[in-house]
């Protein structure tokens, strides 16, 4: 009878000596491998690459720099939601298995075997831990050899929970995050702790393939990946199903770029620079020390200079038309209207800013159809298209007219929903500074920190046009003019002789002129022909070295006359230093940006602790020069060339609008005692802004836009009057009501004969001319006195004394 089943006992008995002898082999490779393997400390003492951080002075992320985003969380942090969804997706029997799972193999397997296959792997937690601390993703025996031991090993020496920590923190999810922790904060700009369930579950369905269940660059793969980890959720009993279904349903709100975020608006061009303060510091391991570098930037100013850059780029913009598509793609290929080829079309034009890239499916001249990039088509109607409607006429450039494939731009207005857009070409910028101390509180240094990093803020050398005018001025208070001096508002030419080359006849912005005017006048009229002559009067070298008190490098105003007219070089950020000056009362203050830096653990690295205005070692002009200036800029707001400012109904707003030759340059300088604030449009590659595209225009409502909010529940303040100004009568005006002006008191001179009567002609808005500019300085002449005659706001009137009754004006002082 043994011969009968003899056929089956000899291949039983050869797979048996197999089996053993596979067996022993294997123990003789654990026996020999097992000791070689790599040591746990990285595991037991994690200490992971932290990126360096950049917080604004309210303590939120606005920056990120290093090769790995990263944050570590202890598990006991970790939301249940989300450890429950990792296992349904990943290791079920993770809290079961020893570190490999035999039951997952046997149907991983049987799994391959059915679908002709290697269709699911079998991998566990701690497998994975294993791979991505110690061992590379090549596919070979040897590697899974090496990561089942490593995997027995780790189960030996830590908790399931510790294990778990190390692969929420570690494990790579996309978007350059490596980390659950990271990964909540790049796909939906939320902490961990506040993640639903429905987000939780997309998370979880990214380790399996990071690059395929994206939901940035794959929203509907990754919609179907969250689905099964939610199935898998209820079928093992972690939430119900009707948990399940409203998390389906829940419209998940993915962080595609920074405008998205349910956090703070970016602050890149802030964040940017606190990155190179650290790395100037720390060098290159900044990257990886886990720094956190704290700001002075506040969150809703931040917000408040954003939207009032942005607006105020937007309608520059739709001021000057619509400029056509951006380009075309080609849409043979392209079946339905919402074919994923069309996102592989607009994989290389970026959104930016609230502006969303769009193709074109249909179009006519009282409807568009197009398909925004992430999948939604969108019916735009008559209202939406208005801006474009030129662009849809039959007689538009083929090279610019919307048909389909065009390439546009889409964006969510407050009334009428999704409407046609398109990329502005124009640049603007706005800082904001505390006047007391410097501390930035905040900077946009461009539209688009991902269209161009170039920040205009610090690194943007333009002219300030009339805006500079207010240092010129300041000059001339310190050689005995006041506000009340009447200077010449007549057409000026400049010999050959005096500029060295050729003559110069520069104009006043509106070719208007007033004769004889105030100083005070002719400031808030931003009157071109009475700076130059006052510069004249002073001394271009005298001026070139007084701007210096205020940061200025006078390297870049050579001492021409056209100094008078902004013709140097400066930056925003240096005009809201320069500016605070006469906000403070005459101090200077170095804006800052950085506040603190510390190390991972919260020691303090570094601490910038300012000098602060009140510091007699930080004056560097008479407080009475400040309080003048102070008040001749109010005057630019109430009656001069900044009147849009009186939206604001504020009675403490100072400053000077200023705009360049040809309008390559607009700005507003402005200021609330507290506050200092400038806003400043132009093109990079200089080119005209158009005409009329003033600061008072273009610039202006930026700044308005952004004080409306900075000074909400700011209460009004006043400069306090320093001793040594006296009030002298300034004549009367045309109504015949007294006027009053201050100037200091040892610059009083001999009462003149009579007092012409102010003229009362609108405000103009300096521009410097062209013409050629002076080549070299030259003697200054000593022109004839003038007289005076202004009148003062009310609330700067003060009693005259008995000796100074009869000093009615003041006469123009000779060169100095």
């Amino acid at each position: 009878m043994l011969s009968k089943f003899r056929w089956l006992l000899y291949p039983l008995t050869a797979f048996t000596g197999l089996a053993l002898i596979g067996a022993a082999l294997a123990l003789i490779v654990v026996l020999l491998a097992y000791p070689q393997l790599p040591s746990l400390d990285i595991l037991t003492d994690y200490r992971p690459k932290i990126p360096l951080r950049v917080y604004n002075a309210d303590g939120q992320l606005i920056g990120e720099f290093g090769e790995e985003r990263r944050s570590v969380v202890p598990i006991e942090q970790v939301p249940d939601a989300l450890k429950h969804a990792i296992i349904a997706a990943e290791d079920e029997r993770f809290y079961q298995h020893s570190g490999i799972d035999y039951m997952g193999i046997a149907r991983a397997a049987l799994a391959n075997l059915t679908s002709g296959g290697r269709s699911q792997g079998a991998s566990t937690i701690t497998m994975q831990v294993a791979r991505n601390f110690f061992l590379s993703s090549e596919r070979t025996l040897r590697r899974k050899v090496y990561e089942a031991l490593m995997a027995f090993k780790i189960e030996n020496s830590l908790t399931k929970d510790q294990i778990l920590q190390l692969y929420i923190n570690q494990i790579y999810l996309g978007q350059r995050a490596y980390g659950f922790a990271a990964a909540s904060r790049a796909y939906f700009g939320k902490n961990l702790k506040d993640i639903s369930v429905a987000e939780a579950a997309m998370l979880a369905g990214l380790p399996k393939a990071p690059s395929k269940y994206n939901p940035v660059v794959n929203p509907k793969r990754a919609a179907l990946r969250q689905s099964y980890v939610l199935r898998r959720m209820q079928e093992l009993g972690y939430i119900d199903e009707a948990t399940r279904a409203r998390a389906v349903e829940e419209e998940l709100v993915v962080r595609r770029d920074s405008s998205t975020a349910s956090g703070p608006k970016p602050a890149d061009f802030v964040a940017e620079m606190a990155r190179q303060m650290a790395v100037e510091r720390f060098g290159e391991n900044a990257y990886s020390l886990g720094l956190r570098v704290v700001t002075t930037i506040r969150r809703a100013d931040q917000d408040a200079a954003i939207e009032a850059v942005r607006k105020g780029v937007f309608d520059y913009d739709r001021r000057h038309g619509y400029r056509g598509a951006e380009s075309f793609v080609n849409m043979k290929d392209v079946g339905a209207d919402d074919d994923e080829l069309l996102d592989d079309l607009l994989q290389d034009v970026p959104d930016a800013v609230g502006l969303h890239a769009a193709v074109v499916l249909a179009a006519s001249p009282t409807a568009v159809k197009v398909y925004k990039r992430g999948g939604e088509v969108l019916n735009l109607g008559a209202d939406a298209i208005k801006f474009a409607k030129a662009m849809l006429d039959d007689k538009a450039p083929p090279a610019r007219k919307l048909r389909r494939g065009a390439v546009v731009r889409v964006m969510q207005d407050a009334k009428l929903g999704w409407t046609l857009a398109q990329m502005p070409e124009v640049e603007a910028a706005l800082v904001a500074i505390d006047s007391d101390d410097g501390a930035v509180r905040a900077l946009v240094g461009g539209f688009d920190f991902n269209r161009s990093k170039f920040n205009h803020v610090t690194q943007g050398w333009r002219q300030p046009g009339s805006a500079f005018k207010p240092f010129i001025y300041s000059a001339a208070l310190e050689k005995g003019y006041g506000p009340a001096t009447v200077e010449e508002d007549t057409p000026l030419v400049v010999s050959a002789g005096e500029t060295g080359s050729q003559s110069w006849q520069p104009k006043n912005y509106d070719g208007k002129y007033d004769g004889p005017i105030s100083l005070r006048t002719a400031l808030a009229k931003s009157k071109n022909m009475v700076s130059i002559r006052m510069l004249r009067s002073i001394g271009p070298r005298y001026a070139q070295d007084y701007i210096s008190r205020f940061g200025f490098d006078a390297a870049r105003h050579p001492p021409y006359l056209t100094m008078a007219l902004g013709a140097g070089s400066v930056t925003p950020w240096q005009m809201a230093s320069a500016y605070a000056v006469f906000a403070n009362g005459g101090y200077r203050v170095e804006p800052y940006v950085v506040s603190e830096i510390t190390d991972s653990e919260g020691r303090v690295l570094a601490r910038f602790t300012p000098r602060k205005a009140g510091d007699e070692g930080l004056r560097v002009i008479d407080a009475r020069n400040a309080y003048l200036m102070d008040s001749m800029m109010q005057d630019v707001v109430r009656r001069g060339t900044a009147t849009r400012a009186l939206a604001l109904k504020r009675g403490d707003l100072a400053g000077k609008t200023g705009t360049t030759n040809d309008y390559l340059d607009a700005w507003f300088c402005g200021y609330q005692p507290s506050r200092v604030t400038v806003a400043w449009i132009g093109f990079d590659n200089p080119r005209t802004l158009g005409r009329g595209e003033t600061g008072g225009s273009a610039a202006l409502p930026m700044w308005v836009d952004y004080m409306r909010h900075a000074l909400k529940d700011v209460p009004e303040q006043r400069l306090p009057l320093p001793d040594g100004l006296i009030s002298i009568d300034a004549g009367e005006d045309s109504k015949g009501n007294p006027r009053t002006d201050l100037m200091y008191q040892e610059h009083l001179p001999p009462p003149p004969e009579s007092l012409p009567e102010e003229p009362e002609t609108p405000a103009s808005e300096g521009e410097l001319q062209p013409g050629p500019p002076p080549q070299s300085p030259a003697p200054i002449p000593t022109p004839p006195r003038s007289p005076t005659g202004h009148i003062v706001p009310s609330e700067s009137r003060l009693t005259v004394p008995e000796t100074l009754s009869r000093a009615a004006s003041l006469a123009r002082p000779p060169a100095g």
